[in-house]
This record gives structure tokens, sequence and C-alpha cells, in this order.
């Protein structure tokens, strides 16, 4: 498959085949790297990575990947540039482009990476916006693969907030690789109608189910993963705190409610996770609110069935596909 110069923005972008073989060179890149080979095929080549939104795992990942592929990285932070202040957006697109071979932006608007593919002419990858969050959801079903076995046919339940960017784009994952979704979560922050109509005729060409629902007992004996993300995305006001507690306190991932999933379920969250009082938003929270977990319980998050952290590594083995399939010469 030619995905030379291709831009990476939304899961939807690319065919059920497409997004297979991004996992299998995302698993032939893991092997390389655990058994310490040489995989520096890009000497010659430079990226640019854009943030907007802070982040430990994106940011690592998109720079590590770039590094064992032999390229030079340059950050930008909101400080770094000038893009969206003193210069536009499709100015600063055309001046990188004449710099680096390709761009990573993370940050708020899916109209912003938009314009930037737009107006650049070497691969833009998206590391996040408010609408989706594709690097994310290819690592999530790396790591469902490896601890699950064959996909097709398996449900993934996303409980919580299931309107936001993750959720979005597990979804349409999940439609494209044959998974049954679960939207589990309160109405106030249900999926939008313009995702569920894009994801449910994929869903249904593919042999899988899209369910949106306000039950949590819909998981019981059906669910092979359980997915969760924080109460509050990152950007978002900090007076919602308590609003959000109120609709999404009964959502938390308990061991009961792994106990309701299929035998063998996984946990899984894109972290950061709120699960102890380790961090200074959590005992914030605490502070004002009186809770000691959120969105997961502690007895969860350090259990067996829990692999979110070999979700993190895999951030890096499939954000490295992207960047090399995008950039290498098919010529």
């Amino acid at each position: 498959m030619n995905f030379t110069g291709k831009d990476f923005l939304r899961i939807l972008d690319f065919s059920e085949e497409e997004l297979r073989y991004m996992l299998d060179v995302a698993k032939k890149f893991k092997e390389m790297k655990h058994a310490g080979q040489n995989h520096k095929y890009f000497l010659n080549k430079n990226i640019a990575i854009i943030f907007e939104k802070t982040s430990t795992r994106t940011r690592c990942a998109f720079e590590v990947a770039g590094y064992d592929l032999g390229m030079g990285v340059t950050y930008l932070d909101p400080t770094g540039s000038q893009m969206g202040h003193k210069e536009s957006i499709a100015d600063t697109a055309r001046v990188l482009a004449r710099f680096y071979d390709g761009i990573e932006f993370r940050g708020f608007k899916q109209e912003t990476v938009n314009d930037l593919a737009k107006y650049a002419d070497v691969p833009v990858w998206n590391g996040l916006t408010d609408s989706c969050h594709p690097t994310q959801a290819l690592a999530d079903f790396m790591t469902m693969e490896e601890r699950l076995g064959s996909l097709p046919g398996k449900t993934l339940a996303f409980v919580g907030d299931t309107h936001n960017n993750v959720s979005n784009s597990l979804m349409a994952m999940s439609a494209k690789m044959g998974v049954n979704y679960i939207a589990c979560g309160p109405s106030a922050l249900r999926p939008s109608d313009e995702i569920i109509a894009e994801c449910q005729p994929i869903a249904e060409k593919n042999g899988c189910t899209i369910t949106v629902t306000e039950d949590i007992k819909v998981l019981s004996g059906v669910a092979d993963a359980i997915y969760t993300d924080v109460w509050l995305s990152l950007g978002e006001d900090k007076e919602k705190w308590g609003e959000r507690i109120q609709q999404l306190q009964a959502y938390r991932v308990t061991m009961e409610m792994m106990q309701m999933a299929r035998p063998g379920a996984i946990f899984l969250h894109c972290l950061p996770s709120f699960h102890d009082l380790n961090t200074s938003i959590a005992r914030d929270v605490n502070e004002k609110f009186g809770l000691t977990e959120m969105e997961v319980t502690n007895e969860v998050f350090e259990s067996e069935q829990s692999a979110v952290f070999d979700e993190a590594e895999n951030r890096l083995h499939t954000i490295k596909a992207v960047e090399y399939l995008t950039l290498v010469d098919n010529k």
C-alpha cells in the first residue's frame, strides 16, 4: 500500500485495509525496537511537532519515533510559533513545508489541522483535536489485539464522557475493524449525531454494531474491553468539575463493573488518569468535592486487567508506523 505524502487527520479517512496495514507495520516496529534493531531510515529528513495543548505521551511518542527513524525533530509550543497570531495558519504551513518533511499538530480545532494539511505540501499528522484523536485509537486497537487476539466480533465499551475526541475516534476505529462499540454515559454527554451517522453504515458493512446508552447493565457479559477517560479534558473550564462529577460519578470504572464484563476483559485509558491523589488536580478536586478517585478506581487501574501502560507504549509504535508510511518514498 502506498501512503506516501498522505495526511493522517481522521480514522474515517482510511479504509479498513489501510488501518489493518498500519497496525501490522506498528507491530513490526515494536519487534525491531525491542530487539534493538536499527531502523534509522530517514537520516536526511526533519519533522516539526506543533503543540497548542501540552502532552506527555503524544509529544514523547512523536519525538522518539522521529529519532528512532533517524530524523531531526523540532518541538513548537504556543510560545515557540506565531501561528494564528502574527502569521496565518496557511502561511505557517507553507513556510514549515519548506523546512520540514512532515508536520504534527496537537491542539483545539480540527479546522486548524485541516488547514495545515490543505496548505502544506508535506504530510500532516493529527496528534489530537477537540473532535478526534486518531493516533490514540491506533494504539488502543494494537493493545486490544495483543491482549484479546483477533478483533472482529469483540466488543469495546467506552464509559463516561462519550462525546469526547477519544470516543469519536474509537467509534470510527471500531466500525472499520468489525468491533462492536458501546458508548455508555449520560445523555448530556452522548456522541454527536454526526459521528454516529458517519460510523453506522461502516459498522453495518463490517458486521458490527454501535450502541449508545445510559445503562451500564448493557456491558454485562458482552464487553471485552472497558475504556474510560478523564471527566474534564484539557482546555475545558475548571468550573465544570462540579457538574461533570455529578454527571459521571455513576460511570466510574470499578472492579464490580469489570466483573460485569466478559471473562478476560481488559481495562483501557488514554492517560493521564485520576485514580489516586498523587496529582495536584486530584488533590484540588478532593479538597473541593471529597473524591479520592475519579473516572477509575485505583484497584482497577493497578489490576492485572489494566493494559494502560501497554497502551501508552504502543503510542510510540503506531505513531512511528504513521510517520514511516507517509514519508517513505514508494516511487
